[in-house]
């Protein structure tokens, strides 16, 4: 199902994308900042470190693409459904009420985002742009028997194409633990 891609540049990342992709744009732009959040060997996730508290990748990249959805018009509408649908919940209390619908609308902005950067993600992953897996599934960590996180890896020659420095072989085998060095001093 993945594809083998040959990237020559950012021209090559969107034909890539232009031929897997329904939406190929905003998969450009969900790749642009997987490969922001990550480190020199192209690995982001499970937990991207900005700011003041660590948030799981998937809601950083939802997060960082919430102002192409603050549109007045739809965001109006959204909140008139939601308003609908929580009317038997509503108190009577303006700012109460206010406080509820908006907390709502939220709910509903990161339901649809969060499903927005899944499908982005399954584009690159299709394009050969990107590889996925869990972390908590088959490896241990902190979360293991809990939910599963993502964890996406962009390959070095997608990492140069778009300008991000990349570890060279050396430094990324020294930041990996043999089990033949565990007891090493």
């Amino acid at each position: 199902m993945q594809r083998q891609t040959h990237i020559s540049g950012l021209g090559g990342i969107y034909a890539a994308l232009a031929a897997a992709s329904n939406r190929p744009r905003y998969a450009l732009l969900v790749l642009q900042l997987v490969a922001e959040a990550a480190d020199m060997r192209g690995r982001a996730g499970p937990l991207v470190g900005r700011g003041d508290a660590p948030m799981l990748l998937r809601d950083w990249l939802c997060t960082q693409l919430l102002p192409l959805s603050k549109q007045s018009v739809r965001r109006a509408a959204l909140r008139a459904r939601v308003t609908t649908s929580l009317q038997d919940q509503l108190t009577g209390n303006p700012e109460v009420d206010a406080a509820r619908v908006d907390q709502a609308v939220e709910e509903q902005v990161l339901a649809v985002g969060r499903a927005n950067v899944s499908r982005a993600i399954s584009d690159l992953v299709r394009a050969g742009l990107v590889t996925r897996h869990y972390a908590g599934y088959a490896t241990n960590h902190e979360n293991r028997g809990g939910g599963r996180h993502a964890v996406y890896v962009v390959p070095p020659a997608v990492l140069r194409a778009l300008g991000k420095t990349v570890a060279t072989q050396s430094v990324a085998a020294l930041s990996v633990r043999r089990q033949g060095e565990l007891f090493a001093a």
